[in-house]
């Protein structure tokens, strides 16, 4: 927890490097995705000794290890204290026995699902909270080998532990000896390093099956479990999907640029002919080519997302920089058309914020708002120029709906409000004073200005000498920066 404070923490200075030694699991997927959204996964290695039970505990119902664990830590403490070998007394390894029974019970039922459909468990049966991030190192007297794919993890926790070879007397004795005996895995490990040893394998063994023999060779599982390799060649065969599929949309994504360019000449061209605001414009009267543009940008964003919703992406995948980065640009030009195509054909006074925001708009705005919080945390600088594009993307739904509620006060309609205007104007005040609004948006012809001039004059007619924040801005024209 100290480094993800320290990595959280740092602005630009060298990244700290986090080693343990049989630790049991610190979160849940929320921290698993935001250790893999801020890049932090390679700051972390987890070293697992074959048959040490802590690091596993947390798999099991916490009502299920309580008990065996209280009776075990003193056990502990006094061998550490004392830095002295001592018999677990028949209550200790009772103890033992009972949480070791307890934590298999529980991986195993997760070891017997691939690790592409772990999350069908969640239906069977209510899986522990915690998932592993990071690198984990698996050691045995054999040598070790890392896993950073955390659903195979989960899997190779479980195998790990069975022993062909051992007694599960043996391995009771182990889970109490091995969690306070990382000194000597670590100097066996660098032992083993040193010496280099090699093991020979038949020239009809590929160098693929060769390597993964030799890896669960060296964590204790043998060639005759069928299940670690098969959890392994699984692992890899999604990873391979999983890369193959964000190089193909990487390609995709550029090949699409054509269509944001378009559109952004769009947006000047309305913008210096006709003065008004691309969004207007559109709202109007359709352009074949920013229409073309827009279609065509949905259609390749929908299938990210359809992608993502269906585990075919990195888990990492929407905390990727170039993707958050590319998904809010596209978000921002493009969303304001499709707000005003959702208003140019809406004939039942449908409200886009509610009715009509399609889901790709939802997700990437999660996306960058989980990005963002990290970012704010970092004491990122303020704005200090008034933004290229205004950057909520529902700006202009929020000025539709202020018109409503407009009409509204003025019949005073009172209950039929969806938004108030008082409340947009507060909106757009926070908008300016942060820059967060383009100048586009003050555009004489902008309707965004005409509604600023109705409510200016709706509020005077009220109130004698009436004034509010918003009014001072636009009087003084401060908008400007």
């Amino acid at each position: 927890m100290a480094t993800l404070w320290v990595l959280e923490k740092r602005l630009r200075q060298s990244s700290p490097f986090c080693i343990t030694f049989g630790c049991p699991f610190v979160g849940d997927v929320g921290l698993q995705e935001a250790v893999g959204r801020e890049n932090w996964s390679g700051n972390f290695c987890h070293v697992v000794s074959q048959h040490d039970v802590v690091p596993r505990m947390l798999l099991a119902p916490v009502e299920s290890i309580v008990a065996p664990l209280i009776a075990i830590l003193p056990f502990w403490e006094s061998i550490m204290a004392n830095d002295s070998k001592h018999v677990p007394d028949s209550f200790i390894q009772d103890a033992c026995r009972t949480l070791l029974h307890n934590v298999l019970q529980y991986t195993h039922t997760v070891a017997n699902y691939g690790p592409d459909s772990l999350r069908e468990l969640d239906v069977v049966i209510k899986r522990s909270p915690y998932r592993p991030f990071g690198t984990y190192m698996f050691c045995s007297s054999e040598g070790t080998t890392c896993i950073d794919n955390s659903e195979t993890i989960l899997k190779m926790l479980h195998l790990t532990m069975q022993s062909h070879e051992k007694t599960y007397d043996n391995i009771v004795h182990d889970c109490l000896a091995e969690h306070i005996g990382y000194g000597s895995v670590l100097k066996h490990v660098i032992e083993k390093s040193i010496c280099g040893e090699i093991i020979t394998k038949s020239d009809s063994e590929s160098s693929y099956k060769m390597g993964m023999s030799l890896q669960l060779e060296a964590i204790g599982v043998g060639v005759q479990n069928d299940d670690a390799p098969i959890a392994l060649e699984i692992a890899r065969g999604i990873e391979n999907k999983h890369d193959t599929n964000v190089a193909k949309l990487a390609i995709e994504l550029s090949e699409k640029q054509c269509h944001m360019a378009e559109i952004e000449w769009y947006k000047e061209r309305c913008e210096k002919e006709d003065g008004i605001t691309y969004y207007d414009s559109f709202r109007k009267h359709n352009d074949i080519d920013a229409n073309l543009g827009r279609v065509k940008l949905a259609e390749f964003w929908d299938e990210i997302i359809e992608m993502w919703e269906r585990h075919e992406l990195p888990s990492d995948f929407q905390s990727q920089n170039k993707w958050i980065n590319a998904g809010t640009a596209y978000r921002r030009l493009v969303e304001p058309l499709d707000i005003a195509y959702y208003y140019r054909m809406s004939k039942d006074n449908g409200n886009y914020l509610s009715d009509g925001r399609p889901n790709r708009y939802k997700v990437l705005e999660k996306w960058m708002e989980a990005k963002e919080k990290t970012r704010s945390s970092r004491g990122e600088r303020p704005r200090t120029r008034p933004a290229s594009l205004t950057q909520d993307s529902c700006f202009w739904a929020h000025v539709e709906e202020a018109w409503k509620a407009l009409e509204n006060a003025k019949q005073d309609q009172v209950h039929q409000r969806l938004e108030s205007p008082e409340m947009f104007e507060s909106y757009v005040t926070r908008m300016i004073d942060h820059r967060n609004i383009s100048s586009d948006v003050f555009l004489e012809g902008s309707s965004f200005m005409k509604w600023w001039k109705e409510w200016e004059k709706y509020r005077q007619n009220q109130i004698t000498g009436w004034s509010c924040p918003l009014y001072k801005i636009m009087e003084s024209e401060s908008w400007k920066g």
